[in-house]
């Protein structure tokens, strides 16, 4: 018996995202869930380089923006790992 779809922690080669319908304990899972870890432990590690980086008084301009997009990614990956769980939650 399946549940419900998982939206993954991915998205597929067009950019939408990808959806898998199982009882969430096969490898697709299993995968996802570690890709799902990954990515929270690297936004948390991103979070704690940006407290550093803004508490410097000298950052340039490309520093910002360069740290302005990779929180961008992180916080879209967080955001589909929340969807992806909200979803599931009973």
């Amino acid at each position: 018996m399946s549940g419900p779809e998982r939206l993954l922690p991915w998205t597929g080669s067009d950019g939408k995202p990808c959806y898998l319908s199982s009882d969430g304990t096969g490898y697709v899972s299993r995968v996802a869930d570690q890709i799902e870890s990954v990515q929270l432990g690297m936004a948390d590690q991103l979070l704690g380089h940006a407290a550093e980086l803004l508490a410097e008084r000298h950052v340039t301009r490309r520093e910002l923006h360069y740290l302005a997009q990779r929180l961008s990614e992180a916080l879209r990956d967080v955001k589909r790992v929340a969807e992806s769980r909200g979803a599931r939650q009973p």
